[in-house]
């Protein structure tokens, strides 16, 4: 079984990626899109979105990164995929999944579900533009308005060259609305001869061995589940492995907290470095009862160092550098 950290735009950037990969078993994750349109980006475009490319790919706990490319046209995307894999791209996943409104009317994410021939097409030139070695993986949803092309999606883009495929079992229209369709992943493993990960609506350890019941797979892909959880895949891990686990309090959770601040005071500046913070709160009062109370506290903070002083932080400790 592996365990994926899903990419999620505006998310899980590089600070939530290396705080939740120090939790444990996470096998990889994925960098937010990066949208290619009509010509090859600069290093810098890669570096901003994937900085762990300086350090071997890895988050700081050794998790690899993977990147993933968002487009419609082949060669271009070829060529970016080329470009990503000599800035140390240790693996090249597309996006066929996203259901922003502005994303697919630009032709992109999950409007391409309606084109099986250009899924193969993409997926054929980044095959061929990449080394053999690296892998080209491809995350998609079960269609845009319905599930009939699912199958064709699914044949096009193994037949392409995708090493892998992550099933978001929703449609685009479906959006993230419960339930998930994990049957639908069972349908698309049945017809491919290459891994199949099942992702959507596993919030629980509960939610996996439903999800593993009903979709037949071993891999997963963990979105939001492990951004309000931050140790399900720890939790689930263990029970695959008939092991059991405490499951992390919020006192466990509080210097998961802290680093993710330091972090953010670190690289953004001091009007959006708040606002990642409270969302990261919000969505854990899912499961933290704590979280609640503390979300009330700070949701109209706007002060860093306010904020320092409301996570136990001392803004003059030694190695705390804040952004300006």
């Amino acid at each position: 079984m592996q365990i994926a950290l899903a990419p999620m735009e505006g998310l899980v950037d590089d600070i939530l990626r290396d705080v939740l990969t120090t939790v444990g078993c996470v096998d990889w994750c994925v960098t937010e899109f990066i949208r290619i349109s009509d010509r090859l980006l600069p290093p810098s475009s890669f570096h901003r979105l994937a900085p762990e490319l300086e350090q071997g790919a890895v988050t700081r706990a050794g998790t690899q990164l993977r990147v993933q490319l968002l487009g419609s046209d082949p060669i271009c995307l070829a060529d970016n995929a080329a470009l990503a894999c000599s800035l140390g791209a240790p693996a090249i996943d597309l996006n066929f999944g996203c259901p922003a409104k502005t994303v697919n009317k630009s032709r992109g994410g999950a409007i391409l579900l309606k084109e099986p021939d250009l899924l193969h097409s993409i997926v054929r030139e980044v095959r061929k533009a990449v080394p053999e070695h690296i892998p080209v993986t491809a995350k998609m949803r079960l269609g845009f308005d319905s599930k009939d092309d699912a199958i064709d999606c699914a044949r096009a883009l193994v037949d392409g060259g995708a090493a892998h495929l992550v099933v978001h079992a929703r449609t685009k229209v479906e959006g993230y609305k419960p339930p998930a369709h994990w049957e639908w992943v069972a349908k698309v493993q049945d017809v491919v001869n290459v891994p199949v990960f099942a992702n959507g609506d596993i919030w629980s350890l509960e939610d996996w061995k439903r999800c593993r019941e009903v979709s037949g797979v071993e891999d997963i892909m963990l979105g939001r589940g492990l951004v309000c959880r931050p140790d399900l895949a720890r939790q689930i891990a263990a029970a695959k492995a008939g092991e059991l686990v405490e499951p992390m309090s919020w006192e466990d959770l509080q210097p998961l907290l802290a680093e993710f601040w330091v972090q953010a005071r670190r690289k953004m500046s001091p009007r959006y470095a708040p606002g990642r913070l409270k969302q990261w709160i919000s969505l854990l009062t899912r499961n933290y009862p704590q979280a609640v109370t503390m979300f009330a506290e700070l949701r109209r903070e706007s002060d860093c160092e306010r904020l320092d002083s409301l996570l136990g932080l001392d803004a003059q400790q030694p190695g705390f550098k804040a952004a300006v």
